[in-house]
């Protein structure tokens, strides 16, 4: 059975090279995050219609990538990211994009502290809001009730911190 870990958490918290090195340690394959090559070929400001574009790219690339992971499936983003950004740029979030959130789960949620420290990216917004969205991604994870653990710690540690919260996670 595979399972499918979600790496989650703000921008700028080592989502993709966490699942990039979780994927190489269980010898699986991980899903990249959709919207950056998606973004830095858009030549043009995003738009709100973008999202359910980016949302809907990031669920195809999981479900092609589904059948060659080998016991667990990373994926790099998922439905939750997509709704916070639309919830926090334009004060709503497509009703797909809903639904997916709520009916489309994750075996495990790994939550990715704010405790590295921000770094520059033509694509990132908010580097003065990361405890705010932390704070929000951890409130909409818990009032969902989905699995979920905070990865902390720098470098090999963080690494290190996923994989003992998955060798003991109760799957």
């Amino acid at each position: 059975m595979i399972r499918k870990i979600a790496i989650t958490g703000p921008e700028s918290t080592g989502k993709s090279l966490l699942a990039e090195q979780l994927a190489y340690r269980y010898q699986t394959c991980w899903v990249p995050e959709f919207a950056r090559n998606y973004l830095g070929t858009l030549g043009r400001p995003y738009q709100e219609a973008d999202i359910l574009t980016i949302a809907q790219g990031q669920l195809h690339a999981e479900e092609s990538l589904f059948h060659e992971a080998s016991e667990y499936l990373f994926c790099d983003t998922e439905f939750l990211v997509t709704r916070i950004w639309s919830l926090v740029r334009y004060g709503r979030c497509n009703k797909w994009i809903e639904d997916r959130f709520f009916n489309h789960r994750y075996d495990l949620y790994l939550l990715c502290d704010i405790d590295l420290p921000w770094e520059f990216d033509p694509l990132r917004e908010h580097p003065d809001r990361r405890k705010f969205l932390y704070d929000f991604y951890t409130k909409e994870l818990t009032d969902a009730k989905f699995p979920f653990a905070v990865v902390r710690g720098s470098g090999p540690d963080r690494l290190n911190h996923a994989i003992h919260i998955i060798e003991t996670f109760n799957f």
